[in-house]
């Protein structure tokens, strides 16, 4: 054995006994337990002072084993953190295993005792409280005493009073609806909240199906009579059928006069102004005397830009129909065409519908241009007077020297005419006017089209 140095021998603080010599083992475990005492330098007393022993909270450093987390954690809704755990006043094992095992039953020991437990509160029916459990006949949880069992909902399995005192009915019917609440529900998604009076027969019916006997033949047909319309009900119902029968036919036909006609009849006479220029342009000469239906001139007033061609004939469906302007050529009623040296020349034409070319002549005021056009010349009128209203049968306003008019003596003279009132043809409307020019087409155009 090595001798001890000398300074130990000299150490003022006692020589080996101060280091816990071989006296301080004091038996087999006398050396741990000297080893357990310095484990720490700090808590090593001063030489000269007494050794106060210090209870021991835990094991050596290396030995310490902390759970992650422990008495650490932060738990939501708390305003203060969470107790620690009490002081271990046990000694710790050394082996890391024993640590580790004894830490994890402290943990489970903490979070049994210390940690709050949060559950996710159970989801309660909107319509009914949730159910009691039954555990004694008669008592139940703080000494209340327990509800008798209610039957279960087929539907919503929840519990509902057997005997309720009202129930939905079907259309304000006073016969409440039979089955369950599953029945009635299915009734009212078929008839509405609020249904009629055929809805609340039919709930009747239905309801009373299984509840009633059956009818007698004799009741049976009475109650077939008197699901059948009466003559009266029918006799109306074929009356409103046919007025509105009527009034569907009566707008289709003024649609037609008033839009349709025109749009057609413009159609018409446009045709007929073109080919008629078309052959004025080909040098097509006319043969001086025209078949009815059959264009010639051609008719323009500029202060009511009007443009129709003229034909022969007063004709209805042949002439003024057709949206063009006709000339009295045939009959008693013939007057003179507009190349006479001397003459009446007269034409026709509708105020409303099919064209309507003479709708506006009430507007034509003296000193207005009336021009007819023909192959060769153009000829210029001038508007004198106007008869406001005459009977159709006043053909007098066609003489060469017109009656009515202001006209005194023989001249070239044109005279329109027309029905009045309008949409009426029960009087005439007469414009007359008199030449003031004759002007060859090789001249061009007079100075009332020019501008």
């Amino acid at each position: 054995m090595t001798a001890l140095r000398p300074e130990r021998d000299s150490s003022p603080y006692g020589g080996e006994a101060a280091y816990g010599g071989a006296d301080a083992f004091e038996g087999a475990r006398g050396f741990e337990a000297a080893v357990d005492r310095l484990a720490d330098p700090l808590t090593d007393p001063l030489p000269g002072q007494p050794r106060t022993e210090q209870p021991v909270t835990a094991g050596r450093q290396e030995d310490w084993y902390e759970p992650e987390g422990y008495a650490r954690d932060w738990y939501p809704g708390q305003d203060q953190p969470q107790p620690q755990p009490p002081a271990q006043t046990q000694p710790q094992p050394r082996h890391a295993a024993q640590a580790q095992a004894q830490a994890q039953a402290q943990q489970q020991s903490y979070e049994e005792t210390y940690a709050p437990s949060y559950e996710e509160p159970a989801a309660v029916p909107y319509e009914q409280p949730a159910a009691v459990p039954y555990e004694d006949p008669g008592t139940a949880p703080y000494g209340q005493p327990v509800a008798p069992a209610l039957p279960l909902d087929d539907e919503t399995v929840a519990l509902r009073i057997p005997d309720a005192p009202e129930k939905p009915r079907i259309g304000g019917s006073a016969t409440p609806v039979p089955g369950g609440r599953a029945a009635r529900r299915k009734a009212a998604r078929r008839h509405g909240r609020h249904g009629g009076a055929q809805e609340a027969s039919e709930g009747l019916e239905a309801a009373e199906k299984g509840t009633e006997a059956p009818l007698s033949r004799l009741e049976a047909r009475r109650a077939a009579r008197a699901r059948k319309p009466s003559a009266g009900v029918v006799a109306s119902r074929v009356i409103g059928e046919v007025f509105i029968t009527t009034g569907v036919l009566m707008l289709l036909f003024v649609t037609y006069q008033l839009w349709w006609s025109n749009v057609r009849a413009h159609q018409q006479a446009g045709s007929a102004a073109h080919h008629l220029q078309e052959d004025w342009a080909k040098g097509k000469r006319n043969p001086g005397t025209f078949s009815p239906g059959q264009g010639f001139a051609i008719l323009h007033i500029p202060e009511l830009d009007v443009v129709a061609p003229i034909a022969e004939g007063i004709s209805k469906t042949k002439v003024l129909d057709r949206g063009m302007v006709g000339h009295y050529g045939e009959g008693d009623t013939k007057t003179a065409m507009p190349d006479a040296k001397s003459g009446n020349f007269g034409l026709a034409g509708h105020r409303n519908t099919h064209g309507e070319p003479f709708r506006y002549i009430n507007r034509l005021k003296p000193g207005d241009e009336i021009v007819v056009e023909t192959q060769d010349d153009y000829y210029v009128y001038e508007m004198t007077s106007i008869l406001p209203v005459t009977p159709p049968s006043n053909t007098s306003v066609l003489d060469p020297i017109p009656r009515g008019s202001t006209f005194t003596k023989p001249g070239r003279y044109i005279t329109l005419t027309t029905c009045t009132p309008e949409f009426t043809s029960k009087y005439r409307m007469i414009v007359w006017g008199k030449m003031v020019e004759d002007r060859p087409r090789s001249k061009g155009k007079p100075d009332a089209l020019v501008g």
